[in-house]
């Protein structure tokens, strides 16, 4: 809970936070130290045991004079708070009174503008909770003048209004400010007027207006029926108001001053636009009004917004949009790397090569969000009305030091912009002899001073003092340049895609060979790339279009060193599109590498030795479906960085020995090129199809996202690597004609740029809704044995009342993929209740479902049918809500009894398949998902936010010890698990944290739960309790506290055997005396302790 209170005579706001722990406290931003600070001790809430959570939403009120706070935490129960007028104390809460209310089931409440001074509430309410009405009561806070002694609420004696709304669904109140006229109070209020200043009642049909002295009230019906969701004050007489599919609306208090004040007369609804079309937002949670016509749309279905608003014609403008993956129903771990099916070595955890692709938001906020670790690029000047850009070159003009040139090349023309050294920008037309008429294939300065300068046409050396031509290679009449790269020694040409040329750029230009090549894999070759290693300089790298090949070459004789097919399978037609051999790694750790980007958009690396250039190590990574382009960015330290343009961008780079693929923020790029200028220093220039942009690329590597609108709920998402396609279940909600239609279906996606592929398949077998409830992808035998890809879907029947005729509840399908990517069905098993979950043991299907969980056999008849055999059942606690699988073990975690681990026994001997339950948690859990971890150990999270990991001790001496599942470690995070995702990560040599799963909560957070290598466990957990002595956060929230397991069942004193990373990592902000106070007795150095800890803060 956050809430803003200005105390009398302040000009700055306290920030009011009540926390899950029932803790409440008051900050205050301090401007000398830049900090928030608790001003007060910490108020603890006590009654939890013996009160009942409130229906609604916990909400805390604040008196229209700041004077006054009220909080709803409990059914039927108000704490009343006051902020003291005397001066010096202002700023302390003092608590008045905790009352009793006879408004059980709350809809909504809001303190009321008052003309006597005297604090006033009121409540919206009904009066059973499941049966919709809309009741409006007002009452005085405090009995006396003073404000010292709270009301009792008594219904009957201290209600001012009580009175029944017409609209049941009434849900909002709008308190009115009242209007600064003097207004003449009539005693006889019968045929008076409601005058402005009171409350405003929002409901689906019907706006009404109460006055707040006299209670008299105004009415308008909606035209449309609306279901609001949120609203923001914009001054007295107009509110802006968001329903619940993303509309705004402008609400006008109609008024006309009288003898005896500002008079309502009614209220009108105007809906706001962009341009012509009805403003959609993301779906409102709250709308804050900034102040000058700004509009903040905080959604947690959706990303949240920032708009300009202009009442006078109604409409808004996006200004910003701020990500938000909330919430994360499901995900899929996409591993990038090992794409050719080959025994390349696991890639390294956090390498950027895995993504995360979750469904995120809710109906039409919904999206499949792609999730990476990378790193960021920050804008430092953009350059516009520079399109079709075919090249970008950083050159010195003469006697410069640094970078001060860019020259930009397209299909016709050679542009060049000049920066002085405060960031100016000029074009000139004219630059050191440069042929500024035709496109420019390569511009470089070579170590000697001169400049380099490859057309189409020619090769130039140019004097950068004269601007004269110092030697000049023209082209075979009728042939062209079509690729071109150079050295500090040699260039590389490729003349019309079939001959190559090497000159000696030492020799003034030597032809030293001029060879039609014919390549060893084909007579007919062309050339598809090429490129002149910078290091070492007389080695040259070339691809071929027919054959699939790279070649080393020697460029002085251009005769093959060494050849290497790019084709893993003999069916295969890729071909290498573009080469960069580089160090990536010091050079006393490894020699070069040569990245080879292919057709289809996959990077492949080899190591290369220095000695005999003989390559070695192929590893392979996705990072799009078309041909990326290389881009070499050299460092300080004599390595280099690649940056690679294609649909997701990647920066390459090494680290501890590693190659580092991370994505980056630039996935418009088209070229790039490394500028280190005295305006811009350590910078890049990247050009895209409508600019050119100066950046800085980031040291840190952060979480980088990726949308695209699906516009509807995905809950539900799995990825199949052999269709290269993500199967989501999603649900659709929108209007029509004014009536909510809900539908459910399934579809594909294309794996890299989320391209819808085929026709959604409806889910429509029943008069009822059918909704998708879980999808999983597996291998299933198809007629002839041959095992396919395969989507099995279960979903729920939603009978609205009405049940199915045919008693069904739900349904699992089996579903295939045609050539055309259109999904077809193959089975389809009706069920008595939902489908909850499901998994694969070997062929057999696993499902949880209402009440049971069943294991089936599949047999496909025909190509387009097939059928469920059921083999084994067996009936959990309460209701399956997820299952992992381990071998033959499922683990089952129910709604309310927590994890059950059942083990499917096959069929042998003449007996039956079975399923048998070998181990349970005993203690109730609300569990929400669960995974495997390893051998007998398993994760599992709850509804509160608890973590915890269970083991079997399959050693134990007695059945009863086997059969039961012991808590090793918890800890509770705050927020709600939704999924978890098993990682397979090889362990690392030394590593002290063995990454294991991914979870995805109900607010948008992504966590890495990870095993600390046995050495380091003791040191961590000692490291951690050290810390919380020199860790102080706002209202002096212990960290133990914060971090217990806590249910309705029991509360633990702290984390148990669990290190919190974000807790530990603050190690790296402490100043170094602190730093030195919590190694002490530790054992290992401060120095030590930094490495460790910076080791553990790379892993995300």
């Amino acid at each position: 809970m956050l809430q803003c209170l200005r105390p009398k005579g302040s000009e700055t706001d306290l920030l009011f936070i009540g926390t899950d722990r029932l803790h409440y406290f008051n900050l205050v931003w301090n401007p000398l130290t830049k900090q928030l600070e608790t001003i007060e001790r910490v108020i603890e809430d006590l009654a939890e045991p013996y009160m009942r959570h409130s229906s609604s939403q916990n909400k805390c009120l604040v008196d229209p004079t700041g004077r006054f706070l009220a909080m709803h935490l409990w059914e039927g129960v108000l704490n009343v708070f006051k902020l003291p007028i005397r001066k010096g104390s202002t700023n302390k809460l003092e608590r008045l009174d905790q009352v009793r209310l006879t408004e059980l089931f709350m809809k909504a409440s809001t303190f009321i503008h008052s003309r006597t001074g005297h604090p006033t509430i009121a409540f919206l309410y009904k009066t059973q909770l499941e049966q919709e009405e809309a009741r409006l009561v007002i009452y005085r806070l405090t009995h006396d003048d003073k404000g010292n002694t709270v009301s009792k609420f008594d219904p009957h004696k201290d209600r001012e209004l009580d009175v029944v709304i017409p609209d049941p669904y009434a849900s909002m109140l709008i308190p009115v400010p009242l209007d600064e006229e003097k207004r003449y109070h009539v005693r006889n209020t019968e045929g008076a007027k409601a005058h402005l200043g009171g409350l405003l009642v929002i409901g689906e049909t019907l706006l009404t207006y109460f006055d707040g002295l006299t209670h008299r009230s105004v009415s308008s019906v909606l035209q449309d029926p609306r279901i609001f969701v949120s609203w923001a004050e914009y001054d007295g007489t107009h509110y802006l108001l968001a329903d619940d599919y993303g509309r705004l609306d402008l609400l006008t208090i109609d008024t006309k001053l009288e003898t005896t004040g500002v008079v309502v007369t009614g209220m009108t609804l105007e809906p706001l636009k962009i341009g012509r079309s009805p403003a959609i937002t993301s779906r409102a949670s709250n709308l804050v009004y900034l102040g000058d016509n700004t509009l903040f749309v905080a959604s947690h279905h959706g990303d949240s917004q920032l708009y300009q608003i202009d009442v006078e014609s109604a409409t808004v403008t996006l200004v910003q949009s701020f990500s938000n993956n909330a919430p994360i129903l499901d995900f899929s771990i996409m591993d990038m790397g090992n794409r050719e099916g080959d025994a390349q070595a696991g890639n390294a955890f956090s390498s950027g090569q895995s993504r995360i692709v979750a469904g995120c938001g809710a109906y039409r906020d919904g999206s499949l969000r792609s999730i990476r670790s990378g790193v960021g690029l920050e804008d430092r000047g953009v350059l516009d009305e520079l399109e079709g850009t075919r090249g970008l070159f950083t050159l010195r003009s003469y006697g410069s030091d640094l970078v001060d040139t860019l020259v930009v090349s397209a299909i016709t023309e050679t542009r060049v912009l000049s920066f002085d050294r405060e960031g100016g920008i000029e074009e000139i037309y004219s630059f050191q002899g440069m042929s500024l008429d035709t496109e420019t294939l390569l511009a470089s300065n070579l170590p000697n001073g001169q400049l380099l300068q490859i057309t189409p046409r020619s090769v130039v050396l140019l004097d950068p003092e004269g601007g004269t031509v110092t030697s000049k290679w023209d082209v075979p009449s009728g042939k062209s340049i079509t690729r071109a790269s150079a050295n500090s020694k040699w260039a590389l040409l490729s003349v019309d895609g079939t001959s190559l040329v090497s000159l000696n750029l030492l020799q003034n230009l030597a032809v030293n060979v001029q060879q039609s090549q014919d390549n060893p894999g084909s007579q007919a070759d062309q050339i598809s790339c090429i490129h002149a290693a910078r290091d070492p300089p007389d080695l040259g790298v070339v691809g071929w279009w027919a054959s699939g090949q790279i070649s080393l070459i020697d460029m002085a004789s251009l005769k093959p060193l060494h050849g290497e097919s790019m084709r893993q399978t003999e069916d295969s037609a890729t071909v290498p599109r573009d080469i960069a051999l580089v160090q990536l790694h010091p050079p006393e750790i490894s020699g070069p590498t040569l990245l080879v980007a292919m057709e289809d958009g996959n990077v492949v690396t080899f190591n290369v030795s220095t000695k005999g250039f003989a390559v070695s190590g192929r590893k392979s990574v996705t990072l799009g479906s078309n041909p990326a382009r290389l881009h070499i960015l050299p460092q300080q330290d004599g390595t280099s960085n690649v940056f690679v343009t294609t649909e997701h961008a990647s920066l390459i780079y090494s680290a501890e020995g590693r190659i580092i693929f991370s994505a980056t923020t630039a996935d418009d790029a088209t070229f790039v090129a490394p500028f280190d200028s005295h305006a811009f220093p350590d910078s890049v220039i990247l050009s895209t199809d409508q600019h050119i942009r100066i950046c800085h690329v980031d040291k840190e590597r952060l979480t980088h996202v990726k949308a695209l609108p699906v516009k509807e709920t995905v809950r539900r998402v799995a990825y199949s690597p052999g269709l290269k396609a993500f199967g989501l279940g999603s649900i659709k909600k929108e209007l029509v004609g004014n009536e909510e239609v809900v539908s459910s279906s399934f579809r594909l996606v294309d794996e890299i740029v989320f391209k819808e592929l085929g026709s959604p398949f409806s889910l429509n077998a029943s008069s009822s809704l059918e909704i998708v409830e879980c999808v999983i992808r597996a291998e299933l035998p198809d007629v002839g044995g041959n095992h396919v890809e395969r989507f099995i879907v279960g979903t729920s029947f939603i009978s609205d009342g009405v049940e199915d005729p045919n008693g069904t509840g739900g349904r699992i399908l089996v579903l295939g993929v045609d050539p055309n990517r259109q999904v077809y069905q193959i089975v389809s098993h009706n069920l008595k209740g939902p489908c909850r979950c499901l998994g694969m043991i070997d062929d057999n299907i696993v499902a949880g479902l209402s009440k049971t969980v069943v294991a089936y056999s599949f047999l496909q008849e025909t190509s387009s049918s097939g059928s469920l055999q059921k083999l084994a059942v067996y009936r959990p606690a309460a209701l399956p809500v997820d299952l992992d699988i381990s071998g033959n073990m499922i683990g089952v975690v129910d709604l309310m009894q927590s994890l059950s681990l059942v083990e499917f026994i096959p069929a042998q001997d003449g007996n039956k398949a079975k399923l048998e339950e070998r181990a349970r948690h005993f203690e109730p859990l609300w569990a929400t998902s669960v995974c495997h971890i390893e051998g007998e150990r398993w994760l599992e999270a709850d509804s509160k936010g608890n973590l915890v990991v269970l083991q079997r001790n399959v050693d134990a001496p007695t059945d009863q010890d086997r059969s039961r599942l012991e808590i090793t470690s918890e800890m509770n995070i705050g927020e709600q698990i939704n999924r978890i995702r098993k990682l397979h990560v090889p362990m690392a040599e030394n590593g002290i944290v063995h990454p294991r799963a991914f979870l995805a909560s109900a607010e948008g957070s992504l966590y890495l739960y990870g095993d600390i290598a046995p050495q380091y466990q003791d040191l961590l957990m000692t490291f951690q309790s050290k810390m919380e002595e020199y860790i102080h956060v706002p209202g002096s929230v212990e960290f133990k506290l914060w971090r217990s397991f806590r249910n309705e069942n029991r509360e633990s004193e702290g984390p148990f055997r669990f290190i919190d990373g974000e807790m530990v990592e603050r190690f790296l902000d402490m100043d170094e005396g602190k730093q030195e106070l919590v190694c002490e007795g530790l054992g290992p150095s401060i120095e030590d302790m930094r490495n460790l800890i910076e080791e553990l803060r790379r892993m995300h």
